[in-house]
């Protein structure tokens, strides 16, 4: 691989990059903080490559075939493939089979912590994490008497039954963990796996353990739920 065609893939790696960063696409994979390193990282990838391809193409670097010339391996053209896939088909936000493989991400917080009163009106939206940590490290006292809207995928239990879950990451999708919730009550989610949908419920003194890691899952009594196009910050 010459020095045109490292430039060439690098030209497609930063446009790739920038294609995903200046739209919601970039959401799939990272924080949204990280937005600015991106596109960063892409115009300073373009740049390169532009001044690359001028470089050669004025002849100040040109090379020729000779007796002792030895052609660099081939296998540097897969590293396209990723471009391309990025560029083709976007992979999308981890989702059910990712939830289904690692334990709730619930962890007792510091002795500190306390949960405020939420705020006035029904149904309050809350985060998955928020609720859960209320309804088992709180007790459920700041949720008793409230009605609250939560938003996430539909994901199996270990019993077969519909559980509400959501990714939350840290910097990006490859430390990505699960935070889980299960679902009560006489009004049954019926929303295929991966399927987004807002539930709207009361707490329930009821818990299980998570199989992956035996950590606490609260459970929501629904009364109403629907289905809704995924959001555009699909994690917490």
């Amino acid at each position: 691989m010459n020095r045109q065609a490292q430039a060439v893939i690098m030209l497609l790696f930063g446009g790739a990059l920038l294609k995903a960063s200046l739209s919601d696409l970039y959401l799939r994979y990272v924080k949204q903080a990280l937005q600015p390193f991106l596109i960063g990282a892409g115009i300073l990838l373009v740049a390169a490559a532009i001044l690359t391809l001028w470089y050669e193409l004025r002849g100040k670097a040109e090379r020729h075939d000779g007796p002792g010339h030895h052609h660099e391996p081939r296998v540097g053209w897969l590293l396209l493939l990723p471009v391309l896939g990025l560029l083709l088909v976007a992979p999308p936000a981890l989702g059910s089979y990712a939830a289904g493989q690692s334990g709730t991400v619930l962890t007792a917080p510091g002795s500190d912590s306390d949960y405020p009163a939420l705020p006035a009106g029904d149904p309050v939206d809350l985060g998955l994490l928020d609720y859960a940590s209320r309804a088992v490290f709180d007790g459920g006292r700041s949720l008793t008497g409230r009605t609250v809207r939560l938003t996430g995928f539909v994901t199996p239990g270990p019993d077969g039954e519909p559980m509400l879950a959501r990714m939350v990451v840290s910097c990006c999708a490859a430390d990505g963990r699960p935070i889980k919730v299960g679902l009560d009550g006489d009004t049954r989610v019926t929303a295929a796996s991966d399927a987004w949908v807002q539930v709207v419920g009361a707490w329930t003194n009821r818990v299980a353990k998570d199989p992956v890691n035996q950590a606490d899952v609260p459970y929501l009594k629904v009364t109403a739920w629907q289905e809704i196009p995924a959001p555009k910050q699909p994690y917490e």
